[in-house]
Protein backbone atom coordinates (compact mmCIF):
# COMPACT_ATOMS: atom_id res chain seq x y z
CA UNK A 1 0.00 0.00 0.00
CA UNK A 2 1.83 3.25 -0.63
CA UNK A 3 2.20 6.18 1.72
CA UNK A 4 -0.83 8.04 -0.22
CA UNK A 5 -3.39 4.96 0.19
CA UNK A 6 -2.50 4.43 3.82
CA UNK A 7 -2.93 8.12 4.47
CA UNK A 8 -6.50 8.50 2.93
CA UNK A 9 -7.61 5.14 4.81
CA UNK A 10 -6.52 6.02 7.71
CA UNK A 11 -7.14 10.15 7.79
CA UNK A 12 -10.85 9.47 9.29
CA UNK A 13 -9.01 7.37 12.32
CA UNK A 14 -6.40 9.58 13.30
CA UNK A 15 -8.51 12.52 13.51
CA UNK A 16 -10.89 10.85 15.82
CA UNK A 17 -8.27 9.45 18.10
CA UNK A 18 -6.33 13.10 18.09
CA UNK A 19 -9.69 14.48 19.14
CA UNK A 20 -9.95 11.71 21.90
CA UNK A 21 -6.75 12.69 23.24
CA UNK A 22 -7.38 16.51 23.48
CA UNK A 23 -10.72 15.92 24.85
CA UNK A 24 -8.63 14.14 28.03
CA UNK A 25 -6.69 17.40 28.57
CA UNK A 26 -8.85 19.18 30.91
CA UNK A 27 -9.26 16.47 32.95
CA UNK A 28 -5.86 15.36 33.17
CA UNK A 29 -4.78 18.55 33.67
CA UNK A 30 -0.76 18.22 34.37
CA UNK A 31 -0.76 14.99 33.76
CA UNK A 32 -2.08 14.81 30.14
CA UNK A 33 1.20 15.55 28.23
CA UNK A 34 2.65 11.81 30.02
CA UNK A 35 -0.65 10.30 29.70
CA UNK A 36 -0.78 11.27 25.74
CA UNK A 37 2.38 10.28 25.45
CA UNK A 38 2.21 6.94 26.83
CA UNK A 39 -1.67 6.91 24.12
CA UNK A 40 0.78 7.70 20.95
CA UNK A 41 3.82 4.86 22.33
CA UNK A 42 0.69 2.12 21.77
CA UNK A 43 -0.37 3.19 18.97
CA UNK A 44 0.13 0.75 15.52
CA UNK A 45 1.18 0.76 13.09
CA UNK A 46 4.16 3.82 13.63
CA UNK A 47 2.18 5.61 10.04
CA UNK A 48 -0.82 6.01 11.88
CA UNK A 49 0.51 6.71 15.60
CA UNK A 50 2.73 9.68 13.31
CA UNK A 51 -0.79 10.64 11.70
CA UNK A 52 -2.30 10.91 14.76
CA UNK A 53 0.75 13.34 16.61
CA UNK A 54 0.68 15.36 13.29
CA UNK A 55 -3.64 15.74 13.93
CA UNK A 56 -3.05 16.82 17.61
CA UNK A 57 -0.91 19.48 16.84
CA UNK A 58 -2.75 20.67 13.99
CA UNK A 59 -6.16 20.74 16.41
CA UNK A 60 -3.93 22.14 19.04
CA UNK A 61 -3.06 24.68 16.77
CA UNK A 62 -6.72 25.81 15.91
CA UNK A 63 -8.24 28.53 17.74
CA UNK A 64 -11.16 27.59 19.72
CA UNK A 65 -15.02 27.91 18.57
Amino acid sequence: MSRSDFHRQHAERATSEARRLLAQRQALGSRWLGWVATELYQLTPPAFASMVRRELARLNDEPER
